[in-house]
């Protein structure tokens, strides 16, 4: 089992940044791919972005290409999304989620066993 608890959300005027943190509990962190995710009022949820368990890989949805940054600590069982240039479209509640050990990196909601709680961030033009 892992858990997964965000924190860094918060309300920034368009332009600003944000860095989300999110730390896992359990054994099986350092061999488990990690994603974010996030959800507007309305809407389904979105592949932010992804890192693979080594932190060699990473993809992002085009929306937050060259915006955005994962990166993770296996050390301290943490994973990161540094946010630039936030965009009032960029609002939403943003997830942590975690796939099971030992797989690639996945785009997919589907592809992850397990979620945070969520961390709203606004963004106001």
């Amino acid at each position: 089992q892992v858990q997964l608890v965000e924190s860094g959300g918060g309300l920034v005027q368009a332009g600003g940044s944000l860095r989300l943190s999110c730390a896992a509990s359990g054994r099986t962190f350092s061999t488990s791919a990690m994603g974010w995710f996030r959800q507007a009022p309305g809407k389904e949820r979105d592949f932010v972005a992804a890192i693979s368990w080594g932190g060699s890989i990473t993809n992002y949805a085009d929306s937050v290409k060259g915006r955005f940054t994962i990166s993770r600590d296996n050390a301290k069982n943490m994973v990161f999304l540094q946010m630039n240039n936030l965009k009032s479209e960029d609002t939403a509640v943003y997830y942590c989620a975690a796939r099971l050990p030992l797989t690639g990196t996945s785009t997919i909601v589907g592809g992850y066993a397990y979620w945070g709680q969520g961390t709203q961030v606004t963004v106001s033009s």
